[in-house]
């Protein structure tokens, strides 16, 4: 990869693509190449022609087609949309020519990857649990890839995490969540709370930064970048 690495935005028009843009224009090393959106009027075909990496935040009816083509192209993704099936990108990620590669986050914020890996670790002493979800209403997936995320690595500790898990959508949230526990007269509470969309900045800058540079070619989680 280039000195500088040129970044494309998928879903460039929405909150969070505008966000990420901003974030890309602002950090050292990189270039903002291009700006996909159908509200913008760039293809996604055309953002592949100029970039190295593509940042997909669109919607979960096009993550899984626009992130494949952008590996299919040579092009690393970083995906942080949700929604979709995960199984299936990863294998037409490892099954793609050339040795592009793709790194999934269902969150981004550094506070929500410790989130995850403390409740890991409390489902070893307590692992009776509930997890509950808040965002904003206009997100159209539920549960959120944080809940479900957090879901996989409390069952891999040995947790069980009573379904369903609870979401909720309303105006004036941005992405929350809280994973309860409950034992013998006790409970505990691990929460975290993006109040602003610049908490995912680092995360998605970090992997921008270190896609390429991945053992593997399909990688889920901030953890193992951090």
């Amino acid at each position: 990869m280039a000195d500088t690495i040129k970044v494309a935005v998928s879903g460039a028009a929405g909150r969070m693509g505008q966000t990420v843009c901003e974030a890309v224009e602002a950090a050292d090393g990189m270039e903002l190449a291009a700006r996909a959106d159908p509200r913008l009027e760039e293809t996604l075909a055309e953002a592949l022609e100029a970039a190295d990496v593509l940042v997909e935040f669109s919607t979960p009816e096009s993550v899984l087609q626009n992130a494949a083509a952008a590996v299919e192209a040579g092009v690393h993704a970083v995906v942080g949309a949700t929604g979709f099936d995960l199984d299936e990108l990863r294998q037409r990620v490892e099954a793609a020519p050339g040795d592009a590669k793709c790194f999934v986050a269902p969150n981004f914020a550094i506070g929500a990857v410790l989130m995850m890996e403390l409740s890991r670790q409390a489902a070893e002493h307590m692992p009776q649990c509930e997890i509950v979800e808040l965002h904003h209403d206009r997100k159209v997936d539920a549960p959120s890839g944080t809940a479900k995320r957090t879901a996989e690595l409390i069952a891999e500790a040995g947790g069980d995490v009573h379904q369903p898990i609870h979401s909720i959508r309303l105006p004036g949230l941005v992405a929350h969540q809280e994973v309860i526990f409950g034992g013998e007269g006790q409970t505990l509470t691990i929460r975290h709370d993006s109040i602003d969309r610049h908490s995912f900045m680092p995360g998605v800058v970090l992997a921008v930064r270190r896609v390429g540079e991945m053992p593997e070619r399909f990688v889920v989680g901030l953890e193992n970048l951090l």
